[in-house]
């Protein structure tokens, strides 16, 4: 067991800066979870397709859960050999010269930048290899770069920094402002292989002064970055100068906690929305996907990732909006109300009765990177119930996974399994209905936290406790059970699934006019 420098147990801190909370949690380095805590904070929609938060919220939410996490933990503060912070990816924030944010975040959700992003889009760049067949996603950094600077000028020419928020997490930790390879690489276009920034992308459309405000510096995932600063070391009851490692987006740390850090897996984080991640041992780019990535995770390594913008925050939508008699049974039997539901739905049929639900309620991230895009809710009958409404949203939810998988293998990415994490692998039946859908199996690890376990893995390679990520990831990462397909099963679904992927290219025309024209009431009445 590895111990600190006087000699005493070490402990790491992993910290996750989420959509909806912030949770912190303390282990070992052998990977054992002593505790973790969680703190909550707000989400306002301005608008349709608009998501701000703000950073004061997340500082102190994040202060509340170090501070509980290491009180279950029965740990001193002292004992916290080294901490490390994620935050969710393309949740931009500027800043002015004293660090203070100058406007709510923009987070990764928020896709108002959607011509921006067209735009960009719309060039002949090598660097849009990461995109995915030359579309860019609203939610990307440079898309909301480019929507500050057109649409909020005065805030855009006053930030000092224009930072993610996983860079805003390690400077507010540290004082010290740098990028991570991470985000730069797959929200921003940075490619080591090709240079580093991509500047005459950033040039041609107009951001060619957006490096005199990005962080001058881009580190590895788990770089020494600096020690806790001495404020916020009082404020998180820790010692001043802990080493503090160089962070990235939620998901990847994900993928670092679920031992992803190699070639064969994908990284299968769930939760409001879905992300797929995976390692290939050379550069591969194709329809439907993103990347891959270089460096992004582990060094020499390339990633590759898909994603589905709204997922668990669809089944929360209908369960809190249409599902009233199943709150109120919930609440009589102090059980989930996705517990209630997942009963009453348990007898229907694969496919729910022939109704289909394609879950853009927020746009699309992969296979399209559309963020006109908007939800689908079809084949509906006088015979479906608000039961088959719910279970075809999970069916949905896994045809968009296995949508993204089938581009993947399309361009020679094979997955030999899944490693899930996140909301959703709390339930055995939502799980079971993935593997089956996909026809790949899903393992599960010891810490269903994976990213913040992500998180001390980088912790505990800044504190030099390891050489490397992959060396800590397999000292940290435990697995613990695998639920495999139904063959029987997925060949039925495999008809879903292509008529779930017919279903968006046949109707995009009609919903982005609708888009468009919601979208165009909004501005004359604002």
């Amino acid at each position: 067991m590895s111990s600190s420098s006087d000699g005493h147990q070490a402990y790491l801190l992993g910290i996750d800066l989420g959509t909806e909370s912030c949770r912190a949690g303390v282990f070992d380095p052998a990977g054992r979870l002593l505790a973790a805590e969680a703190t909550p904070y707000g989400l306002e929609h301005p608008r349709p397709g608009w998501a701000e938060q703000d950073p004061d919220e997340w500082w102190s939410a994040l202060a509340q859960s170090v501070g509980k996490a290491i009180e279950a933990a029965g740990v001193d503060g002292e004992a916290i050999a080294g901490l490390c912070a994620d935050a969710t990816t393309c949740t931009v924030i500027a800043l002015d010269d004293s660090g203070r944010p100058l406007r709510p975040a923009i987070m990764w959700m928020d896709v108002r930048a959607a011509d921006q992003a067209r735009r960009i889009g719309d060039r002949e760049h090598p660097a849009l290899k990461y995109t995915g067949g030359g579309r860019v996603s609203a939610e990307w950094l440079p898309s909301k770069l480019l929507w500050l600077k057109e649409r909020e000028p005065d805030t855009y020419h006053a930030a000092k920094y224009i930072v993610d928020a996983p860079d805003w997490a390690t400077f507010r930790l540290t004082g010290r402002m740098t990028a991570n390879i991470n985000t730069a690489a797959a929200r921003g276009f940075h490619d080591r292989d090709s240079g580093g920034w991509p500047v005459s992308l950033y040039e041609e459309v107009g951001l060619e002064d957006a490096f005199e405000k990005l962080p001058p510096e881009v580190l590895d995932l788990g770089t020494p970055v600096e020690g806790l600063s001495q404020e916020a070391a009082g404020e998180l009851g820790l010692k001043p100068g802990t080493p503090v490692a160089q962070g990235g987006g939620d998901a990847w740390l994900g993928q670092i906690g679920l031992g992803v850090v190699k070639p064969g897996r994908m990284a299968l984080i769930t939760g409001s929305s879905h992300c797929l991640v995976g390692q290939s041992d050379h550069p591969i780019s194709g329809e439907g996907f993103f990347g891959a990535y270089t460096d992004a995770v582990v060094p020499s390594q390339y990633t590759v990732e898909g994603g589905q913008v709204s997922t668990g925050s669809v089944l929360k939508w209908f369960a809190q909006h249409f599902c009233g008699d199943a709150l109120q049974e919930a609440e009589r039997r102090g059980a989930s109300v996705y517990d209630v539901l997942n009963e009453r739905a348990a007898s229907i049929s694969p496919g729910s009765d022939g109704l289909i639900v394609n879950e853009y309620w927020q746009g699309n991230r992969t296979p399209y990177t559309d963020p006109l895009a908007r939800g689908i809710v079809w084949g509906l009958s006088l015979h479906h119930t608000p039961e088959h409404v719910y279970r075809a949203i999970q069916e949905g939810v896994c045809y968009g996974t296995t949508h993204i998988l089938r581009a993947m293998r399309d361009a020679g990415f094979e997955v030999e399994k899944f490693v899930a994490a996140g909301g959703f692998a709390n339930s055995p039946q939502l799980m079971q209905m993935h593997a089956d859908v996909s026809g790949v199996p899903i393992t599960f690890t010891e810490v269903g936290d994976a990213v913040v376990l992500g998180g001390a893995i980088l912790a505990a390679v800044g504190a030099e406790l390891f050489p490397g990520v992959a060396d800590a990831a397999e000292a940290m990462v435990h697995e613990s059970h695998t639920i495999d397909p139904d063959p029987g099963v997925h060949e039925r679904y495999a008809f879903f699934v292509d008529a779930y992927a017919d279903a968006y290219p046949a109707l995009r025309p009609l919903i982005h006019r609708v888009a468009e024209k919601v979208a165009e009431e909004e501005s004359v009445e604002a």
